[in-house]
């Protein structure tokens, strides 16, 4: 008989059939979840459109309204913004859920470590997403609607405009995940922390390429996500060199140390 192993601890029932019944197990009750609260919330989701739609039509003219270009829209709109609400407020549950996944196959000794960056990643994503939606939004909305040229009246179509605030907040909640992102890389030592530091440049035009995928297809909007994207970045930087102790680097000493016993 074989003694037991290291390797052991990151399958604990120690067989495919397991690891897909868990990985059903999980899948259920995230989805059961997500199900209740999009049922308790269906009752009101002319309500939970009127808050969503908050942010534009607080930047709207007199004259300007929302309207629809579809027969169905006025029934499916609500409801789609509806699931995307009740999507939003089981988030942590289901980052609960697939935490508890991964953590099925973490070695024991390393289980606890995951879970801070769970109850982080679940923060900063509320508050990309409380950022984009009580800041951003009403930022782009109030410069869409002021630079209108005179004569042209703002008909938004409630379709076109909950796909863009959708879009524009999961990016902002996800964007908030860079932080995590680096200080992870760092801390297991994946990247080295002054090689992040030589590459700032290359990031600060990254974050205009993300943001240029995640957001509707202006600068503008694009420039909103791209800078605080950035500013994360420095945040986890500043945070790395000061809370993860660095290891010697042995790059830094210099190449002429190895040939010091060469002939001229």
């Amino acid at each position: 008989m074989t003694e037991p192993s290291d390797t052991d601890d990151l399958n604990p029932a120690g067989s495919i059939l397991a690891s897909l019944y868990e990985l059903r197990s999980r899948g259920m009750k995230a989805g059961l979840g997500l199900l209740a609260v999009f049922l308790c919330l269906v009752p009101f989701s002319e309500r939970v459109f009127q808050i969503v739609s908050a942010p534009i039509m607080a930047k709207m003219p007199v004259t300007g309204t929302l309207i629809t270009r579809d027969i169905a829209s006025p029934l499916f709109t609500p409801l789609k913004a509806t699931f995307w609400v009740a999507l939003f407020l089981t988030m942590p549950l289901l980052l609960y859920q697939l935490w508890r996944l991964v953590d099925y196959w973490l070695p024991r000794h390393t289980r606890r470590l995951a879970l801070p960056f769970v109850i982080a990643s679940v923060a900063l994503f509320y508050i990309g997403v409380a950022f984009a939606f009580f800041f951003i939004l009403p930022v782009v909305f109030g410069f869409f609607t002021s630079s209108a040229p005179a004569g042209v009246a703002i008909r938004t179509d409630i379709k076109a405009y909950l796909d863009f605030t959708v879009s524009m907040l999961f990016a902002f909640g996800l964007a908030f995940q860079v932080p995590i992102a680096i200080i992870i890389v760092v801390w297991t030592g994946v990247v080295k922390l002054k090689t992040l530091k030589s590459v700032r440049a290359y990031v600060f035009l990254g974050a205009f390429v993300v943001g240029m995928f995640l957001t509707p297809p202006d600068m503008f909007s694009q420039t909103l996500l791209a800078v605080p994207m950035y500013a994360l970045f420095e945040g986890a930087i500043f945070f790395c060199s000061r809370f993860i102790p660095q290891s010697p680097d042995a790059a830094e000493a210099p190449e002429g140390n190895a040939n010091d016993e060469t002939e001229p």
